[in-house]
């Protein structure tokens, strides 16, 4: 065991200079501008839950298709037919989203006799809000232009019944299969929380075979219009995060930092007098005493996400340095998750994922013992702080 020898007159004269300078002693204050420092970008981030922001879409319209052949019998016109709409989608962000719809009407495409037949249709789209992603999200935004890409399938079928001959003496087919790619703009008026007004314009693109005549030009297309209803299922609403919302819990650690070391400074002092009134003792062995610091380090995460990103990365480094300078000390690692969201069964599932995580990370990254960890699930029965945000967290506390 190490053994501190103090000699006395030194010991005395270190005193009574303590006791002079202890008279006035200066707050300790943490600078805060390493904050700044930290590439950190203090802005709004935002996030969905799978169980959120879904839609069903209701509508009907008017379908035009252009298609080669359609002069050859002397018919100039465009013939415009009924066309309807049903779809569902989500919204995996405020900006993107996905939907599946499907499309029901019948076709007039200008050739021959037999020139009509029933066309259905279901296509993947990725959508895209546009006035989310320039001006920022806004759930009660009463209007929005939403571009979208897609591809799909399409099965048109009643074209002649399999009975007309071509001058080849082949039958034509009384169906046919075409997979179109497309792209649209739909406009979305908000009427409620739970209801929008729709209109949008989509084109679709096919090969030569769409119209079940293969000459002319290699692409045909059928365009479409339709207006309609929306019903967002449970409204629209999203999480948002911003890094720097915790820079004023961080203060409040650095101010308890202040005050215990102020405490500290202040007992140092104090002892420090009443040394100086003391006689110089002998010189005598002392039996040096390990203090362990205070552990204030925690780690938080995202709504929904047990990974741990690479601002927290260093507060897991710090518990572990410390564990390192106490080897004789045990921690518990304590995870939580926040009320607002997920089920009481998902949130406690989350926070045993969460304490996992940084367990994993200690003992893998950093290699301490497995055997002087214990992680302590709490789920969101618990909330120990009252801003529910910060209690997507881990906290270290000692058995």
């Amino acid at each position: 065991m190490k053994k501190n020898f103090l000699l006395a007159i030194a010991g005395c004269g270190f005193t009574l200079l303590s006791a002079n300078q202890a008279t006035a002693q200066e707050t300790v204050v943490v600078d805060e501008t390493v904050l700044t420092e930290v590439n950190v970008d203090c802005k709004d981030n935002y996030s969905s839950s799978w169980r959120d922001n879904w839609f069903i879409q209701l509508g009907a319209g008017i379908q035009i298709p252009y298609v080669d052949n359609y002069l050859n019998h002397g018919d100039a016109k465009h013939h415009i037919t009924p066309v309807y709409n049903l779809g569902f989608g989500h919204w995996f962000s405020p900006y993107l989203g996905f939907r599946f719809t499907g499309y029901y009407g019948k076709l007039h495409l200008n050739w021959g006799e037999y020139n009509k037949a029933t066309m259905g249709n279901v296509n993947f789209d990725i959508m895209w809000d546009m006035f989310n992603s320039i001006s920022g999200p806004n759930p009660s935004r009463v209007f929005s232009i939403l571009p979208y890409a897609g591809i799909g399938g399409t099965y048109t079928y009643g074209f002649t019944e399999g009975n007309i001959t071509t001058d080849y003496g082949r039958k034509i087919k009384s169906r046919e299969w075409a997979l179109p790619v497309s792209a649209g703009l739909q406009m979305r008026f908000r009427l409620s929380k739970y209801v929008d007004f729709f209109a949008e314009a989509r084109a679709q693109f096919y090969g030569d075979n769409f119209n079940n005549v293969a000459s002319g030009g290699s692409i045909e297309a059928n365009i479409s219009a339709i207006g309609g209803f929306i019903i967002n299922i449970g409204g629209t609403k999203y999480q948002k995060y911003n890094p720097c919302d915790y820079l004023s819990y961080i203060n409040s650690l650095n101010n308890q930092v202040n005050d215990l070391r102020g405490d500290l400074a202040n007992t140092a002092a104090a002892l420090a007098a009443a040394e100086a009134q003391l006689p110089c003792p002998e010189v005598v062995a002392q039996e040096e005493v390990i203090v362990q610091a205070p552990m204030l380090s925690a780690v938080r995460f995202k709504i929904n996400s047990a990974v741990i990103t690479d601002e927290e990365m260093v507060n897991v480094y710090n518990v572990a340095e410390w564990m390192k300078a106490n080897p004789e000390v045990n921690v518990i690692i304590q995870g939580y998750a926040d009320k607002d969201t997920g089920t009481a069964a998902y949130n406690m599932e989350l926070s045993q994922r969460r304490g996992q995580a940084v367990a994993d990370v200690l003992t893998n990254k950093y290699g301490i013992s497995p055997d002087r960890l214990t992680i302590q699930a709490n789920g969101s029965e618990t909330q120990p702080y009252d801003e529910n945000n910060w209690n997507r967290i881990v906290i270290f506390t000692q058995p």
